[in-house]
């Protein structure tokens, strides 16, 4: 990563300056991000360059950086909005949390992580290795920290080859059942915990899902199993290899940066920071979960969460509270946009930890 650059994109000036001028003419105060769609913004002059960065995060190293997005010339609605034109282009946005978000911003608001329903992107803290809930993560810099915040991220692909190699019996053990919270924002018809394998297969690729926090938090939900010994030796090992200097690329984002991450292949993590005490300096990132057309197959045991795993399929997202008639609107819309399988919205079984521990 280090030494050949490839997966780091830049755009030309030229291109940054029609992308800014495309978004000031489309966007309206008044409307609201599900009001917009991908014909409202003509991405032709830099599509090339985000295509190939998108395509390498996914199909490649599972990391990519496009550097140069025209930050100083939009003001914060216009750079999130901007944000939000390059997600619909890419796939269907995916919900993010107990209100529903279909973009979530990146920023210090006091929230406690270690909390039962703490999330990591609302606040300063330092996060546990971890992947999103979708297949693609955009993050777009808008304000950089005073100190700290440096971003991490881990390959799972060479996490596994690594234990296989020097300590098969823990990756074994990742392939068991382990039970992640979904942190108290579940819709009425989720628990409020699921089990899959940390790793498992498909088509031959492997497939490695891991939050430690959410793992942790659902031990303390009632009808959860406990944590075998071998379990927690297991993700105990995964954790050391992940963040073994050798494994992990740290890199610092700056305004104007969007950093896409492929969450089937690639976990990442945040360092601790300190903002500044101007709110219109504080840090802030605009950050995407994303469905795309071109997906390949999950396995079977990531359903409960994703609720589909066929190729091209809208899946993914944290559904929450207020999951409704327009979220289920814009799914619609994109997934026709893109050509995608859009599951029937009726509810998902109800299912009970008690029931489905063993």
């Amino acid at each position: 990563m280090e030494k050949d650059r490839s997966w780091v994109y830049s755009l030309e000036l030229k291109d940054a300056q029609q992308l800014a001028r495309v978004i000031r003419a489309a966007y309206e105060p008044k409307k609201s991000l599900f009001d917009y769609e991908v014909s409202d913004f003509d991405l032709t002059a830099v599509w090339p360059t985000l295509e190939r960065a998108v395509q390498e995060a996914y199909f490649g190293r599972g990391l990519a950086l496009v550097k140069g997005l025209p930050r100083t010339e939009l003001s914060e609605k216009e750079f999130e909005l901007m944000s939000w034109a390059i997600g619909l282009h890419i796939g269907v946005a995916r919900p993010q949390g107990k209100a529903s978000q279909y973009l979530s911003a990146v920023r210090d608001v006091g929230t406690t992580y270690r909390a039962a329903t703490g999330r990591g992107f609302s606040s300063n803290a330092s996060l546990d290795f971890h992947v999103d809930g979708a297949d693609i993560t955009t993050l777009a810099c808008y304000n950089v920290a005073k100190v700290g915040g440096e971003s991490m991220v881990s390959s799972s692909g060479a996490a596994w080859n690594a234990l296989v190699d020097s300590q098969p019996e823990h990756a074994e053990r990742l392939l068991d059942t382990y039970f992640f919270s979904r942190q108290g924002e579940y819709a009425p018809d989720e628990a409020p915990a699921y089990g899959q394998p940390v790793a498992d297969f498909a088509d031959g690729r492997l497939f490695m899902k891991w939050n430690r926090n959410r793992v942790n938090s659902a031990q303390d939900i009632t009808g959860v199993p406990s944590l075998t010994h071998e379990n927690r030796e297991a993700v105990e090992a995964l954790d050391r290899t992940v963040r073994h200097p050798d494994m992990m690329f740290r890199m610092y984002l700056e305004p104007g940066d969007l950093q896409i991450m492929n969450n089937l292949d690639m976990q990442h993590s945040r360092t601790a920071y300190v903002d500044y005490d101007e709110p219109e300096r504080k840090r802030l990132l605009h950050r995407l979960w994303l469905a795309p057309p071109f997906s390949v197959r999950m396995p079977d045991t990531w359903q409960r969460f994703f609720r589909a795993v066929e190729p091209g399929a809208v899946r993914g997202g944290i559904r929450g509270h207020e999951y409704d008639d327009r979220c289920k609107g814009f799914d619609a819309k994109q997934a026709a946009a893109h050509g995608m399988l859009l599951r029937d919205h009726g509810d998902a079984h109800l299912w009970n930890v008690a029931e489905n521990s063993a």
